[in-house]
């Protein structure tokens, strides 16, 4: 028998009643429905100029669902009791289409059941070597491995390029971060060369790009920084979490790196109490920037992703761009920042910056 489907464009009030928007906004593309899924799509303007609607921008837009396992009656929406939850989404950021790496080899950066101590927040650091030593090869993806039922504890994890004069000793233990104890091998870590953050997925390297390892200029020792966020201080706590770098001895013809800009993690970075809003703005200066590249990288750098990452006090993040005391167009923005979401954003278009 023929399922007859209608679809109106609602919006809430400020009491979240439910009420027909005057303009209706929202157009049904198809309708499907099986024994286990009733599939809707729908398409509208990313600007519709009506009020009741939500412009679309490249920002996170949180998407709310709910649902009743009935269908609509003549009185209106069935209410929805717990079937209903939210979803963080970037509608404009293109998926990378996905390469089947089935095949390719790949070595995993893990903790080795790190206690994790009952307090908020937490950095850990371990040191590891490079297993590819002797030829150059590229990375191509990098994928998260966070240990099962950990995916709220580990927050962020980077990777540190440190000196290659150090030998295999200071792989044998982890300590806390920027602790007053921790082991000077260290502090020679500076360069990060990946970052993850959570809710991201795995990152994929554009085809003509590759994370550099095996050759005496490339990382040898890495530093692996991992941020636990524990609020509620559970105690007793072992992680293995860690990264997987998947690589292949087919060299691309760009070598990837990260640049760093914005504020510098520190006790000078305040927000004064009682704020109803406040920027806080980090310059990357055109000296800092001469000193970076303007020996090695005089025609400049490409970048092809950018990765936004704040706390929870973030609310907005704009990369702006300036040449020649020129405002180009944003590098990248979130509006809407989501704590718990925080995903590369692959450019449409690589952007040059020069030195």
């Amino acid at each position: 028998q023929p399922t007859l489907y209608f679809q109106q464009d609602y919006f809430t009030d400020e009491n979240r009643v439910l009420r027909k928007d005057p303009q209706q906004d929202y157009h049904l593309e198809y309708a499907m429905e099986n024994s286990t899924h009733t599939v809707l799509a729908f398409s509208r303007e990313l600007h519709t100029c009506d009020t009741n609607d939500k412009s679309i921008t490249e920002s996170t837009v949180r998407v709310i669902w709910a649902y009743h396992h009935k269908d609509m009656g003549e009185a209106g929406q069935n209410y929805h009791g717990a079937n209903r939850g939210t979803k963080s989404l970037r509608l404009l950021n293109p998926e990378k289409e996905e390469v089947l790496s089935a095949s390719l080899p790949y070595f995993d950066l893990t903790n080795k059941d790190v206690p994790v101590p009952d307090k908020d927040t937490t950095y850990w650091c371990q040191m590891f070597k490079i297993p590819i030593q002797h030829e150059k090869h590229h990375v191509t993806k990098v994928e998260p491995l966070i240990q099962k039922g950990h995916e709220n504890l580990v927050h962020h994890i980077l990777l540190y390029q440190c000196s290659s004069n150090l030998n295999d000793s200071v792989l044998d233990y982890g300590h806390e971060c920027y602790h007053p104890n921790m082991p000077d091998s260290f502090l020679t870590c500076e360069t990060v060369i990946f970052a993850w953050a959570i809710g991201g997925e795995g990152f994929t390297y554009p085809p003509h790009v590759g994370l550099s390892i095996g050759t005496a200029a490339d990382p040898q020792f890495v530093l692996m920084e991992v941020h636990y966020d524990n609020p509620s201080y559970t105690e007793g706590l072992i992680d293995n979490s860690g990264l997987r770098l998947i690589y292949t001895p087919v060299i691309r013809k760009y070598d990837a790196g990260v640049i760093e800009a914005g504020l510098w993690v520190s006790l000078f970075h305040n927000i004064p109490p009682d704020m109803p809003e406040f920027v806080s703005e980090g310059h990357c200066t055109l000296e800092c920037l001469e000193e970076a590249l303007g020996a090695e990288r005089p025609a400049g750098i490409h970048v092809f992703a950018v990765l936004l990452h704040a706390h929870l006090a973030g609310r907005a993040i704009r990369m702006r761009h300036f040449r020649n005391g020129q405002e180009q167009k944003l590098l990248a923005y979130d509006d809407e920042f989501d704590f718990n979401f925080q995903e590369f954003q692959y450019l449409k278009e690589e952007r040059t910056i020069l030195p």
